[in-house]
């Protein structure tokens, strides 16, 4: 396509950031055929002069998470330097299997970006909730023969590697068969449960939520991912390993909101860890080469004969990104992105019909305390509690004034009894909220503080066929995703400010008080994570890997 490389040859002038030789020269660039032909040196750096360096990587990345498809996704994140992605199509496979997959693959390549998708390892993630596809070893090493699959994404079941489950230990062997390294999910394994999963031939994890844990799974040779997304925040308790661990240390998101990409990306945490007096060339390791190298990613690292794949920066303090190039094509320039997208195609599966509040009831049964989640602001985690249950009518029902609202999970794909059960920490005091944006399977959560208020929510996401809604009293909003029932066809920046307008709406008429509610409330159906999860077939204990 046009669009891969600029024929004619250009030239760019400024501090050029040698990342490998680790130090900065004035110098100039001489790019043709999508390549850097030349790379002259024209003496010390200078402070009039912009900053050239290789372009910003997000090392894991669910593309679905951002609501918009790959082409929108790659629109925002060029504007904020990025220039490739390690991408987890993990949840369109939930969705729709090995076609999601493929639709991943091929609406990326309609934009000038370097989306790097892997093979989905556990879809179904686990067998105690409903999925809309699944995918056996035999299909996922049909995947990673494919030349655009690089690795085999995140290994969640990890009891399934520590068990040795045959499966399990196909997918990994497949992938090493094919050279494409393992990504790993082990929240919490320390000591030898951490080696053992490590040994198995996994090598990276992004689920380290303490520095101790982190060290733990660094002497046995596994390479650390620092996330910090919309609701999972990570880098303040890991950063300072970067100081001792530079070769095996990466940058990542995770999942990230579209108002969140809109506002920064990877260049946001490399001006953080400035701040933190961390070493510049250590920084942009962990950011731009060390995903490069692992992965054996197609982006360039402003090396002769390497594609022209770099950015041009104010400074090297807060990274204010001036020009992003890809394959020498101009991609952003001054905050404004030249990525044209057109409409994307639509994928799904969305099968459930309308509810209603008595459906949504929950019954007493005597019960003195009920083990309840609580959910923690900025983690995936989530805490088991017990809760004295207020009961009227032989009803369960909500405590908004102590903040434990009902939570119910909706199978998407069948009709299905509901899932019930109840949550604290959400801070809502009226109305409800609900998503089909579920991981890992997608069906639709809701949290709220009645069930008619649970109901209309509901109802509001079933009649877009997907997507995020709130309800109050007196108002409606919904925010439709009809591709997988996880992202929007339309243009990114809409998305971004139609998100940013319900998510005001959940904060200041609903009253929640989590940082990012919508993607902390996709989390509460991830069984993966410990310790109380909600799935379409009831409560789970993520400690015990088993349904309560």
């Amino acid at each position: 396509m046009d669009y891969l490389y600029k024929k004619t040859a250009m030239q760019i002038r400024g501090n050029i950031v040698d990342l490998f030789k680790q130090e900065i020269y004035l110098g100039k660039m001489t790019i043709a055929e999508g390549k850097i032909q030349l790379i002259e040196r024209l003496g010390e750096p200078s402070p009039s002069e912009k900053y050239i360096m290789p372009g910003f990587v997000d090392s894991h990345v669910h593309i679905e998470s951002s609501m918009l498809v790959p082409s929108e996704f790659a629109k925002l994140a060029v504007v904020h330097g990025t220039v490739g992605t390690i991408s987890d199509p993990h949840e369109i496979a939930n969705v729709c299997g090995l076609e999601g997959v493929e639709y991943m693959i091929e609406n990326g390549k309609t934009v000038p970006f370097k989306f790097h998708f892997g093979a989905p390892s556990c879809v179904p993630a686990t067998i105690f909730e409903t999925a809309g596809a699944a995918l056996n070893a035999a299909e996922v090493e049909l995947l990673l023969q494919n030349p655009d699959i690089y690795y085999l994404s995140e290994m969640m079941n990890f009891p399934g590697v520590l068990n040795k489950d045959p499966e399990v230990m196909k997918k990994i062997a497949a992938s090493h068969k094919y050279g494409k390294p393992v990504d790993g999910h082990a929240p919490g394994l320390r000591a030898a449960v951490a080696k053992q999963y490590i040994d198995a031939g996994i090598s990276t994890d992004h689920e380290c939520f303490t520095k101790e844990e982190a060290l733990d799974k660094l002497q046995y040779g596994m390479k650390i991912l620092i996330r910090e997304g919309s609701a999972a925040k990570n880098f303040e308790a890991l950063i300072d390993l970067l100081n001792d661990y530079p070769d095996e240390i990466m940058f990542c998101s995770d999942d990230k909101h579209p108002d969140s990409l809109a506002a920064g990306h990877i260049n946001q945490l490399c001006a953080r860890a400035v701040k933190k007096g961390i070493d510049i060339f250590k920084i942009l390791q962990a950011a731009c080469i060390n995903p490069v190298l692992h992965y054996k990613m197609n982006i360039g690292l402003m090396r002769m004969g390497d594609m022209a794949d770099f950015i041009v920066v104010s400074n090297l303090q807060d990274f204010e990104v001036s020009a992003t190039y890809i394959n020498g094509q101009l991609v952003a320039e001054d905050g404004k992105t030249k990525i044209t997208t057109s409409t994307a195609a639509i994928i799904n599966q969305f099968e459930c019909a309308a509810t209603n509040a008595a459906a949504l009831q929950v019954s007493w049964k005597g019960e003195k305390e009920i083990a309840i989640m609580e959910a923690l602001d900025g983690q995936l985690i989530t805490n088991k509690i017990n809760w004295t249950p207020i009961v009227v009518d032989n009803l369960i029902i909500a405590d908004p004034a102590k903040d434990v609202l009902k939570i119910v999970v909706v199978n998407r794909y069948k009709q299905a009894p509901i899932a019930k059960g109840f949550i604290k920490n959400f801070g809502i005091t009226q109305g409800a909220i609900a998503s089909s944006v579920a991981h890992d399977s997608h069906n639709i959560v809701a949290v709220g503080v009645d069930d008619a208020s649970l109901a209309r929510a509901i109802n509001l996401v079933i009649k877009e066929q997907g997507g995020v809604s709130a309800v109050s009293a007196s108002e409606e909003m919904v925010l439709g995703l009809p591709v997988a029932g996880l992202m929007s066809n339309l243009d990114g920046y809409q998305v971004a400010a139609d998100y940013t307008a319900i998510d005001q709406m959940v904060k200041a008429t609903l009253g929640s008080t989590l940082t990012a509610p919508f993607m902390t409330l996709s989390f509460m159906a991830l069984l993966v994570i410990p310790h109380l999860k909600l799935s379409d077939l009831g409560l789970f204990d993520g400690d015990r890997f088993e349904l309560v």
